[in-house]
């Protein structure tokens, strides 16, 4: 039986740009992925402009551009009644950001991986792992095995190699909102403009993307099961802003749900395993971040594998160094995404410091790095306009503002401590 270099489980924004990499470096590579493309899947559709330059390293932005992703250089953000407008500088975001439906994207990336030499098989499901004593060895499929020195997990949420192989999640918390999301032909606006709001109970994210369409994704509570054309409705018409730009606009297909979802870390590598994307870690979607993390941690981890993947010692050693690698990129992100997608209106502080980066073009283009994992959250939330912030907001709300400035203390303090711990696994690492 032949015996690949690695196979991948997963086709999609973190398995097939991964395969690109590994067999440009000369490896055999397998993919498998139980869905046939073009195929949808739960997703933001924005990818941040880190990730369009993977794409671009990868060969794949021009194919991507020409299937009609919307590049984005302009950005809203509205928390009630504070409005924050910017514009990616040049200067600072040498390629724009892009808004892509999956069902292009993923296809694309399938086959920028058969291109580069993957031996790429859709429509082939994973049904288990293969092992030799504690080494995870290949993977078994609805086809028959599949033998490899490394296995990665690239298969989402529900990662089947995560299940299989008992990789345990850490630092959880629970879901925000659910988002909704649909299609619109017919709005006149192409502008390359992403905008998220929160108002109220209800969090958005609209922005053009390819085939001519207009996303909308409006995040809410479970009252979207219950009836969800109604629920739909009632949130566009929450915000008269989104409601004006799809005056006229006819919605596509119909409304998509993402449901039984939190976000984790999850134990990220093992003897002869490691998990990559969503497979092992899943935040918050309000900032649009999955897609970009996705091809960011494929690089990453092609980058650090060893020339000989028959060397399972130094293979271990290396996908435990990206788990820690991985974990020190996600953690600042992760917690800054939870604040932002959590249930209920905007707080008085949060609303006061976005009301201060409003009126301060370098912390705008600040917001803009942050979202593009350039630097972290905390480059914002600066002391001096934590305290400017909650000066201003005990004046409006004191008794809001007292109260949620001891949560946010208090949560700052539990996340601290849960950080510090050792992930399930890493012991000895």
């Amino acid at each position: 039986m032949r015996i690949f270099d690695v196979v991948i489980v997963g086709a999609r924004c973190a398995g097939s740009p991964l395969a690109v990499t590994l067999a440009r470096r000369g490896f055999t590579v397998c993919v498998v992925d139980k869905a046939r493309f073009p195929s949808e899947t739960p997703s933001t559709h924005v990818i941040q402009p880190c990730g369009t330059a993977v794409l671009e390293r990868i060969g794949a932005l021009d194919a991507v551009l020409a299937a009609g992703a919307v590049p984005i250089d302009r950005f809203t953000l509205v928390n009630e009644d504070v409005r924050v407008d910017g514009r990616l500088d040049p200067a600072v975001f040498p390629r724009p950001g892009l808004c892509v439906r999956r069902l292009t994207l993923d296809a694309l990336l399938v086959d920028s991986a058969v291109a580069a030499g993957a031996d790429v098989r859709t429509g082939v499901k994973m049904t288990g792992v293969l092992t030799e004593g504690e080494r995870t060895v290949g993977v078994e499929t609805d086809r028959g095995h599949i033998r490899a020195h490394l296995v990665v997990g690239a298969d989402g949420r529900q990662s089947g190699v995560a299940a299989n192989v008992g990789a345990q999640e850490y630092l959880t918390t629970p879901p925000g909102r659910m988002p909704a999301w649909a299609y619109f032909e017919g709005v006149a606006s192409r502008e390359g403009r992403l905008r998220l709001a929160r108002l109220g109970e209800r969090g958005y994210l609209a922005c053009p993307t390819d085939a001519g369409l207009y996303m909308v994704t409006i995040a809410t509570g479970a009252a979207v099961r219950a009836n969800r054309d109604a629920a739909f409705d009632a949130g566009i018409a929450g915000w008269p802003e989104l409601a004006e730009l799809l005056t006229g606009a006819q919605r596509v297909g119909p409304i998509r749900v993402m449901t039984k979802w939190h976000g984790y870390f999850r134990q990220t590598a093992g003897p002869g395993w490691v998990l990559v994307g969503d497979a092992g870690h899943f935040k918050d979607f309000t900032p649009a971040q999955g897609i970009a993390d996705a091809l960011r941690q494929a690089e990453r981890l092609a980058d650090v594998l060893p020339a000989d993947l028959a060397d399972g010692r130094a293979v271990d050693e290396a996908t435990r160094r990206w788990w820690r690698w991985r974990d020190r990129d996600a953690q600042a992100m992760y917690w800054f995404a939870t604040d932002m997608g959590a249930p209920g209106p905007p707080t008085p502080l949060v609303t006061e410091m976005l009301r201060d980066i409003a009126g301060d073009p370098v912390a705008t283009q600040t917001l803009l790095r942050v979202l593009n994992h350039e630097v972290g959250p905390q480059r914002l939330m600066t002391p001096r306009r934590l305290s400017g912030a909650a000066t201003r907001a005990l004046r409006r709300r004191p008794g809001a503002t007292g109260a949620e400035m001891a949560t946010t203390l208090t949560d700052r303090l539990r996340r601290a401590h849960r950080s510090r711990r050792t992930p399930p696994g890493m012991a000895g690492g």
